[in-house]
């Protein structure tokens, strides 16, 4: 049999064990013994599949187009890639799933054995298993179905799933294809081709736009009955089907042969695709020796670090990160090299080009993209290269690409990340030139905030939500085309994007020593460090304060020196003030005020070096290493996130970290095992061993380098690929003196073209009553400030800022600070509005802390809340009707009576079901005045803004405005059970 794919050993070793010992071993969920362990024997699959790890334990091979994978739960977060450790009800097996993120995508083509009459509902169709039943290893997974008596096996080539069922003799044996499982289907179909034959098509919608697998079945025994249904109900005859719900059935007699096997291939092209993928990578039959092959490849691939001493738990622990590390991104394109582009058409791979796909950026720039250039650096030029693809065919670099299509999940631009550290590392291989323009296109649109930082030098929270994140990740992104432009020879490039890295400076509050958000020109108030709100992503501001990664040097400047940003990320680590604001379920494996269940944290154990106090970063990590991971199944302390999880406990293992991707060096922390051997792809060797490594010895006395003393705290990529010994003494007390001098600390620092930090606006609010009085103040100390009320930009001839000023009218304020030698800072603005002091409003419903847009005043000010509902203009109310009173001050004319709402069905907030408006002039006794439906759509996830108005023709002093609740999310949302919310803003009487 020959068994085709990228990376595959081509002459598989078989597993020299009788039939009866392989079943006992699967079934058992037993593992070979410690001492004849290879690498890949040490992966355990359910590591992680537990708590919030979000990974799946199914077959695959390294980076492969196949996850064949049990579903076990078909909703919510928790069941992100159809699998949770804690579940005990099988729905089939599927043959995509996303490794560890937060959105249910993939899960397709689902295959479930069964016997007797086929049911097509799922609630009827899935089974009862338990955990002592499975068994997974790399390339392979098991389940034994003790109520229907099934042995289910699972393996895969890169293109195709391999099944193996077991049935009982005899029996009325059956296999389901559920096409309508899982997310919302918009096209689909199915064709029995023959009677060992069946094809397909299913596309969907959900978190991508548009999901495409074509996929071909072939089935080791001839059907004996055979059937499909639409819409879950079985139409006879038939042998093609299309529709939204399409399911079919195909029998077999298992009389004297009881194994059935199943190869699915997919394609995201054509159906000619699959049968190709199908024909070229596994043409004949032979279930253990693809498993075998898979297993083969796995061990060849986490083989190329092999690790001594530490414990058997350790081992486990690192080679599933390893296996972790190989999942994803993957494969896609077919074997004709066809693939589907993010124009959404087909093309044809040019030599040398092998397109892939799930690209998590957010997560994976940060540890596992840097881990690749040592272990992979050919794939991670494969990978800038299909980044540049996806720039040419889709207009922008990457943010978080899934088959072909561009999620716009997460923050950031982190492609330029990934670009800019492959090129300062010496990688070559793609259009430098072209990736630089690609770089500069994307950093330069007007999305995401980016126009807003370009304007002001950061993003005012009150313009784009998460302003604090995106400020901070734009400047490190904006600092990496800086290092390449500079590299390439582009100075006016590196002069630009240099002033731009530094726009961190413009949102740390020196007072509180935090990254805070600006909103109307002023510092958030009241501010909670602790608070997590549409201001940070999956954060607060005590987990994204220390993330300027590329100017270190200028952020504990900030400070007042290094001890004192020291003493800061010691508070973060030892507090015991919990978390407050948002449920945010990514913020786990907590610390302190550290989250390792998130990505945010993952550097801020290694900026001791940075501050002279490496020792503590040791300790750190140590502690992250022993007490946050784990070789149980709730093993991760949060979302694997394609791997990122994974990669930080590999280079951590290994002893240092790309704290500042882009930086080609390494921070060094404490290594994990007594002996780990990397072979790298160039041939060359790189050793790391610590003498008297353990949980209690993980602080460095001292280094070697090759022989030769290292009392650095960091290490080169060049000497690390250039091969060699790296060693560690190891002890139980800190040694302060080594990694410690001036000479001996990592620096990342920005030094010319220096800029000028952005003033701020100080004032109670943005409402003028009779009058207010507004200061302005700076980040740095002793800066000239001027100031203009017109709008206009200020300079040096506008009034010059001396002391508190007075505001009685509507205005806009616009300051600038000026420092001699470096300029003009960019433009502080803040508006302010003159409101109607008669008018009062009474709120009778309790709205949600997290949504108040700064009071009741709100819903009567006449400043309206925009589409963005996370900016903070709007009230929201879960689970509650809406209802308030107007009171105008006396009996007035009333001609028009409306109310502003926003319905975003994603965010759980729908349109009320119905507002009705009333009027009094007693305040007591109303009469109502008018019932408003809308016409939008419950089921439209598009968000809409509403306003239901109402002509009237009465006097009164009193209005009040109802509005229904749409109330429990209904079954097919991911919010199923939960309590919708009202979003409201503004009232308006006229």
């Amino acid at each position: 049999m020959k068994i085709k794919q990228k990376n595959l050993l081509q002459k598989p070793v078989f597993l020299l064990i009788s039939g009866f010992v392989i079943l006992l071993l699967i079934v058992s969920g037993c593992r070979r013994p410690a001492e004849l362990l290879e690498p890949a024997a040490y992966v355990d699959p359910f590591i992680g599949t537990d708590f919030h790890g979000h990974v799946y334990p199914g077959a695959t091979t390294p980076f492969g187009m196949v996850q064949l994978s049990p579903q076990t739960r078909l909703h919510g977060w928790s069941g992100a890639s159809g699998y949770h450790y804690s579940d005990s009800l099988l729905y089939g097996f599927a043959h995509t799933a996303l490794s560890g993120t937060g959105v249910s995508d993939y899960a397709d083509i689902l295959v479930m054995p069964g016997i007797g009459e086929p049911r097509f509902l799922n609630t009827e169709y899935r089974t009862p298993f338990k955990k002592e039943n499975e068994h997974a290893e790399a390339g392979y997974y098991s389940v034994y179905l003790h109520e229907k008596g099934i042995l289910a096996e699972m393996t895969a080539t890169t293109r195709v799933g391999y099944h193996r069922y077991t049935f009982p003799a005899g029996s009325d044996a059956f296999l389901l294809i559920d096409l309508q499982h899982r997310d919302r289907v918009t096209d689909s179909w199915i064709e029995i081709v023959s009677d060992t034959e069946i094809r397909g098509l299913r596309r969907s919608s959900d978190w991508a736009n548009d999901l495409v697998w074509y996929f071909h079945m072939e089935f080791s025994k001839p059907f004996v009955r055979k059937g499909i249904a639409l819409n879950d109900t079985l139409l006879e005859g038939l042998m093609m089907a299309s529709g939204l719900n399409v399911k079919a059935f195909v029998g077999f007699d298992v009389s004297t042969d009881s194994i059935v096997e199943v190869k699915v291939s997919l394609s995201a092209i054509d159906p000619d695709g699959a049968y190709k993928n199908l024909r070229y990578e596994l043409p004949g039959w032979g279930f253990d020796e693809v498993r075998q092959a898979a297993f083969d490849t796995w061990n060849q691939k986490v083989g190329r670090i092999r690790v001594s001493g530490g414990t058997e738990e350790q081992k486990r622990v690192f080679y599933t990160a390893l296996y972790r590390s190989y999942l994803q991104p993957n494969t896609f394109m077919d074997v004709d090299r066809r693939y589907r582009g993010m124009d959404r058409q087909i093309h044809v791979a040019s030599e040398g080009f092998y397109n892939y796909t799930i690209f998590s950026l957010w997560d994976t720039y940060r540890t596992w993209h840097p881990l690749m250039t040592i272990l992979e650096p050919e794939l991670s030029v494969d990978f800038i290269n299909v980044m540049l693809n996806m720039y040419e065919l889709g207009g922008l670099l990457p943010i978080w690409e899934l088959a072909g299509n561009e999620t716009y999940t997460m923050i950031g631009n982190h492609a330029i990340s990934v670009i800019a550290d492959a090129y300062l590392k010496g990688l070559r291989g793609f259009d430098a030139e072209k990736a630089l323009e690609a770089m500069i296109h994307s950093a330069n649109q007007d999305h995401f905030g980016l126009k807003y930082y370009r304007k002001y030098g950061y993003i005012p929270g009150d313009r784009e939500h998460e302003s604090i994140s995106k400020t901070l990740e734009y400047a490190y992104n904006d600092w990496c085309i800086a290092q390449m432009a500079k590299a390439m020879g582009r100075d006016d490039i590196y002069r630009e994007f240099i002033k731009r890295a530094q726009f961190y400076k413009n949102i740390f509050d020196p007072e509180t020593g935090f990254m805070r958000p600006k909103l109307n020109g002023n510092w958030l108030t009241p501010f909670e460090p602790t608070r997590v709100d549409w201001h940070f992503t999956e954060a607060n501001s005590w987990q994204y304060t220390f993330y300027v990664p590329h100017d270190l040097t200028g952020l504990y400047t900030l400070y007042g020196g290094k001890e004192n940003l020291a003493a800061k990320i010691d508070e973060m680590f030892v507090t015991d003030t919990p978390i407050t604001g948002r449920d945010m379920k990514d913020i786990s494996g907590l610390i302190g005020q550290y989250a390792h269940g998130n990505e945010p944290s993952h550097h801020v154990a290694y900026l001791y070096n940075f501050l002279g106090q490496p020792w503590k970063t040791q300790k750190r990590v140590r502690q992250i290493m022993d007490e946050l991971y784990s070789h149980l199944p709730d093993g991760l302390p949060g979302n694997e996130d394609c791997g990122q999880m994974s990669a930080w406990l590999i280079m951590s293992a290994m002893g240092f970290y790309p704290v500042a991707p882009g930086a080609p060096e390494y921070v060094i922390g404490t290594p994990w095992f007594e002996k780990m051997e990397i072979t790298l792809e160039n041939g060359n060797i790189f050793t790391i061993t610590a003498n008297n490594v353990s949980p209690r010895r993980y602080y460095i006395q001292s280094a070697t380098l090759n022989g030769v003393d290292h009392p650095y705290s960091f290490i080169s990529h060049e000497a690390i690929m250039n091969g060699g010994h790296l060693h560690f003494e190891m002890g139980r007390r800190p040694n302060k003196d080594w990694g410690s001098s001036p000479e001996h600390v990592p620096v990342t620092h920005i030094s010319d073209y220096l800029i000028v930090p952005v003033p701020f606006i100080v004032s109670e609010e943005a409402r003028i009553r009779d009058s207010i009085q507004i200061e302005i103040g700076t980040i740095t100390p002793g800066l000239e400030v001027f100031y203009t009320l017109d709008g206009t930009i200020p300079d040096r001839n506008s009034a010059k800022y001396t002391g508190s000023i007075m505001l009685d009218s509507t205005v806009t304020v616009t300051a600038v600070a000026f420092q001699e030698g470096l300029g003009y800072s960019h433009p502080a603005r803040a508006s302010f509005v003159k409101i109607d002091i008669d008018r009062k409003v009474e709120v009778l419903t309790e709205w949600h802390p997290d949504y108040h847009a700064g009071g009741a005043e709100a819903l009567i000010d006449g400043l309206r809340g925009s589409k963005n509902w996370r900016l903070g203009g709007w009230h929201g109310y879960q689970g509650t009707d809406f209802e308030a009173i107007v009171d105008l001050g006396s009996v007035k004319p009333i001609r028009n009576i409306s109310a502003g709402f926003v319905q975003d069905i994603r965010a759980w907030i729908w349109m009320p079901v119905e507002v009705f408006f009333y009027t009094s002039s007693d305040g007591e006794t109303f009469s109502q005045v008018a019932h408003l439906n809308h016409d939008v759509e419950t089921d439209d996830f598009v968000v809409h803004l509403k306003e239901l108005s109402a002509r009237v023709n009465t006097k009164a002093r009193y209005v009040k405005v109802k509005a229904t609740n749409f109330g429990t999310i209904p079954k097919w949302h991911l919010g199923a059970g939960a309590e919708a919310y009202i979003f409201i803003d503004e009232i308006i009487v006229n």
